[in-house]
């Protein structure tokens, strides 16, 4: 008998059934945002952080407390523009439409504005009273960091065929992470389309994250208005993740439904879990039981696109004063205006050279030169300033479309000892007036002071930065300052802020004048050290605070590390310190470092390195860099007696140290022992020797020096 084959078109209906029954699963149990796991896992990385976030989610409803109590509006003030750039990261471009962004962008604008659900019989009268209207608005970026024009959207294929949350690869494009690079978060909001891997639909950082470089939104491609993701396609990711990017959290705390949790906002009711499905009329919950129930129909809920209606008054307030102080520069961007192109137009790049610290007052600058205009520049002055000194002009002549740019030496400068601020800028491009002089100068900082002679000692009582001191802070943020908190010596020491510096790897030298230790026996560095850590010293895989001192011998083009200490090596307080450390008297530890081996080098800088490890404050005082030149007669001998005579105490010396000297004996003339000094443990600690005899009788001695290899004697005489 033969058997009867299934019939096609029922086989293809039940596999249609089976798919959309997975799929509708798949968004019903769905963890729409990443944002959460993404902060928890940094908050367990970092401890700190979460402490520096309790700290400023009790300060934020301090000034909301006090904006209700004073009867302010809570509503945002003014209106804010915000410049977005759109980062599209796929394996196929036509996945997204640059319509599709447009309507991304009108969403995010209404529904931030309140104006499309303002008065909504789906929202009850009772949350209707606290509806909330933002003046905060986005643009499409007009220009890009290079001031350039630009659409707003930054598209870049990838061979990643999907993206993850858990390692952020969509906001890299190096080491074959396959992303795109973030735009600088201090005047864009960065927003990455992508697709995303977990069946996350998005995810965002908060507002001083600890990762300065990886600062905004990403939202999976479906989520855009009229994209694949049945239920969730009406870009309402977007602004419930703009939401997190503001510091709002989810509705319900995220306390899996225990009632415990909150999301830091007065006047949204306690809710036990995400609302996944879509919702009508009054709901309550474990958490909320009574009429009017939970507001299901928050942006910070789960609840599907088309029940999401609002946010709250003091949901506006809170993102606004989030805004104020950790965001504000976003609105004094000027990426919402669009480039004015003119035609001539040169501008000064960057300053290539000279670096912040010159070590010959003799130097060459470089600069890189722009053409900004639409006309090609061919010729261009340049002029180049010292404090406010004679102008030293160069024409440069060439060729650069617009939008290129070229590096170009200029003739060489010298400067007297000191401080200074260099300035360059150019004037007469194509030999008329230039139509922008906005672009047109730079200025640099930079020091010379010639080579002191060792000793340099620093205990920081007096002004800061010492004279010939600098400091190196290429991120701009927290570096090395003068405190009071905690010295060794005097009332002064000075400190490196790690406790509260969230972006973790971020080095800062603190760099001594540079010295001369040429022509010299031996050399040391010396300084007092005070430190403690946030996390116990015993849990493995942990990024310390670490403390390196380099030595450069070319002006801090280069360093040899000559000290690395970390973790428990590096501590002075053993117990895990879970506020700003201030050391005790006792807690201090001073470390000495022979750099005798750079003593050929002639000039060199100390440099002290912090890298930053968001574990606590570290301190440094009594910084000494000093010499030591040995007698020539010594040098030449080996082994001195001096005085000698003597009237009582002499001093035994040894060149160079006596690493085998067994002992010291010294003896009269009939061969009588009158002092001694035997070597210990087998460890010779010093070449020097002191030795009181004033209680002897005058006349000739003997002193003895036994080495495990040999015997070396020399007489001394002792007046009376």
């Amino acid at each position: 008998m033969r058997t009867k084959l299934p019939d096609v078109r029922s086989l293809l209906r039940f596999s249609i059934y089976l798919a959309f029954f997975f799929f509708s699963q798949d968004l019903i149990a769905q963890d729409r945002c990443g944002s959460i796991e993404l902060l928890e896992k940094r908050f367990k990385a970092k401890p700190a952080l979460k402490v520096i976030f309790d700290n400023r989610q009790a300060q934020l409803q301090r000034i909301i407390q006090q904006r209700v109590a004073s009867g302010m509006s809570l509503k945002t003030a003014q209106s804010i523009t915000i410049p977005v750039v759109f980062h599209v990261v796929l394996n196929r471009q036509s996945l997204v439409t640059d319509a599709q962004i447009q309507a991304q962008l009108d969403t995010l604008n209404l529904d931030y504005a309140g104006q499309r659900h303002k008065g909504d019989p789906r929202i009850l009268a009772e949350f209707q009273k606290v509806y909330g209207e933002s003046g905060i608005q986005f643009c499409l970026a007009q220009r890009n960091p290079n001031d350039e024009p630009s659409t707003g959207i930054d598209r870049v294929t990838t061979t990643k065929t999907s993206f993850s949350n858990s390692n952020d690869d969509v906001k890299h494009s190096t080491n074959n992470r396959g992303g795109a690079d973030i735009w600088d978060p201090a005047r864009y909001f960065n927003v990455w389309i992508c697709s995303l891997s977990n069946s996350i639909l998005g995810y965002a950082t908060f507002p001083d994250d600890g990762v300065p470089d990886e600062q905004g939104v990403v939202i999976h491609y479906g989520s855009l208005p009229g994209g694949s993701t049945t239920g969730f396609n009406y870009g309402k990711t977007l602004t419930h993740e703009t939401g997190h990017y503001f510091d709002l959290y989810h509705i319900w705390g995220d306390d899996n439904g225990s009632c415990s949790g909150t999301d830091y906002i007065a006047d949204t009711p306690n809710q036990g879990n995400s609302t996944t499905t879509q919702r009508t009329g009054i709901v309550t919950d474990n958490c909320t039981t009574t009429t009017p129930g939970i507001m299901y129909q928050n942006y910070m809920d789960y609840t599907p696109d088309a029940s999401l209606l609002m946010f709250t008054a003091q949901q506006v307030a809170h993102m606004e004063e989030t805004f104020s102080s950790l965001r504000s520069s976003l609105g004094t961007s000027n990426a919402c205006t669009p480039v004015n192109l003119k035609n001539k137009d040169a501008s000064i790049k960057a300053i290539l050279s000279p670096d912040q610290r010159l070590c010959s007052n003799t130097f060459i600058p470089q600069v890189t030169l722009r053409n900004q205009g639409s006309e090609t520049l061919t010729s261009v002055t340049i002029n180049a300033q010292i404090d406010n000194g004679t102008i030293t002009r160069f024409t440069w002549t060439g060729s650069l479309a617009t939008y290129t740019e070229t590096a170009v030496t200029l003739p060489s400068l010298t400067t007297p000892e000191g401080n200074h601020v260099l300035t360059i800028y150019t004037s007469n491009p194509n030999g008329t007036t230039d139509e922008e002089t906005s672009n047109d100068a730079l200025s640099l900082d930079f020091m010379y002071y010639a080579p002191v002679a060792a000793p340099v000692t620093e205990s920081f009582e007096s002004n800061f930065l010492p004279v010939g001191w600098d400091i190196v802070n290429a991120d701009g943020g927290n570096t090395w300052e003068k405190t009071l908190a905690g010295a060794k010596t005097g009332s002064a020491s000075v400190r490196m802020v790690n406790f509260s510096n969230l972006a973790v790897g971020e080095k800062d030298y603190l760099r001594s004048p540079t010295v001369n230790i040429a022509s010299t026996d031996s050399a040391f560095v010396s300084f007092q050290v005070a430190a403690a850590t946030y996390t116990s010293v015993t849990t493995q895989n942990n990024v310390w605070d670490t403390l390196q001192v380099l030595i450069s011998t070319d002006c801090g083009k280069t360093y040899t590390s000559i000290y690395k200490k970390w973790g428990s090596t590096l501590i002075t307080r053993s117990a895990a310190t879970r506020t700003v450390f201030q050391p005790t008297a006792s807690e201090w530890r001073r470390e000495e470092i022979n750099i005798s081996n750079f003593i050929s080098s002639g000039n060199i800088l100390v440099a002290f390195l912090n890298i930053n490890g968001n574990e606590n404050d570290l301190y440094l005082d009594d910084i000494n860099i000093r010499t030591v030149t040995v007698n020539p007669n010594l040098k030449e001998a080996g082994f001195l007696v001096t005085p000698n005579p003597t009237d009582g105490a002499i001093s035994v010396q040894f060149y160079p140290h006596p690493s085998t000297l067994k002992g010291i004996y010294i003896y009269n003339t009939a061969g009588q022992l009158v002092d001694q000094r035997e070597i210990t443990g087998g460890v010779v600690a010093t070449n020097i020797y002191d030795f009181d005899l004033s209680n002897i009788s005058g006349g000739l001695y003997i002193v003895k020096a036994v080495f495990t290899d040999r015997v070396m004697t020399k007489k001394f005489v002792k007046v009376k």
